[in-house]
């Protein structure tokens, strides 16, 4: 009997989480204008949970939506040393989800660049920023989805305020700077141990990545153990510091009502600053003196 009722149990908090999570993307969809009619979505599959969960939960709504638009899932295969290169085709193809797999071996370039014990996620982003932008337009995509989260976000205004010395996030909406694409986070809402949970309930097939996370050195791992601390200390603080992004520098945070995100459109006109926040880490910080940040966009 009790086994039963752990597995009614288990299922319950399933379809719970699987609704909340469902609930947040369709909201910032809605919030920012991000998917429209006819677009064809460029999910970018890197193969962590997040990404995982991003396809997902988009295939989900793609179904129930009023509206129609097409997905097509691209993978970077960066040619990493024992990257399982049959894993995500092998996924894909038993959900029916077309998709790309680009090769480019950008993991030897960032080896050869960046000095042992450096952080590699500078280089390694705007590389791979690159080749998703050609990718998109040679696919015909209108808008380019990121996984990126609401812990990315808050953690990014941390890394620049600590780092940087600005006040700057993730932009849930933006064009490229090439004015050409408009990137979009749909997953803006979520928390990242909501995705954890989910993608162990979904069983995603994982593959971990030894150029980003592994790194003991990112100044994101600081914030992020911080802001652990914070909630830990203070439940509700981290919540409250999301919503509190709505006070400062709008027109890249997230008050919808201060800015307006449905009018962020590709208009083939490059900006610099266009995607100034779309790298992992945003800011791209190197510098072994303090009080000298070299920015590399």
């Amino acid at each position: 009997m009790s086994t039963y009722r752990q597995a009614h149990k288990s299922v319950f908090e399933a379809n719970k989480l699987a609704k909340w999570l469902r609930r947040a993307v369709g909201e910032a969809i809605a919030d920012y204008g991000m998917i429209e009619q006819g677009d064809r979505v460029m999910v970018c599959l890197s193969g962590g949970k997040d990404s995982f969960g991003l396809l997902d939960v988009l295939l989900h709504l793609r179904d129930r939506a009023p509206i129609d638009f097409d997905l097509i899932a691209v993978n970077l295969d960066q040619k990493q040393p024992g990257f399982p290169a049959d894993v995500l085709p092998a996924y894909l193809n038993s959900l029916g989800v077309p998709f790309h797999i680009e090769e480019q071996d950008t993991y030897s370039i960032v080896k050869r660049l960046i000095p042992e014990g450096k952080t590699t996620c500078s280089l390694c982003s705007r590389l791979r920023r690159g080749v998703l932008y050609r990718v998109a337009g040679e696919l015909g995509a209108t808008k380019i989805a990121l996984g990126h989260h609401r812990d990315d976000i808050l953690e990014t205004l941390f890394l620049n305020m600590f780092f940087g010395g600005t006040l700057k996030a993730m932009s849930p909406k933006l064009v490229s700077d090439d004015g050409r694409h408009v990137v979009i986070r749909p997953l803006a809402y979520c928390r990242e141990a909501d995705l954890a949970q989910w993608a162990e309930v979904r069983q995603f097939p994982i593959i971990p990545c030894n150029l980003c996370g592994s790194q003991p050195n990112l100044q994101r791992a600081q914030v992020k153990k911080m802001l652990a601390e914070w909630q830990k200390r203070f439940p509700g603080r981290v919540e409250t510091l999301f919503r509190s992004l709505s006070n400062v520098v709008p027109s890249h945070l997230m008050d919808t009502r201060l800015y307006d995100f449905g009018k962020v459109e590709a208009d083939g006109r490059a900006n610099p600053a266009g995607d100034y926040a779309f790298d992992d880490e945003s800011l791209v910080l190197s510098s072994d003196k303090p009080g000298k940040v070299r920015v590399l966009l």
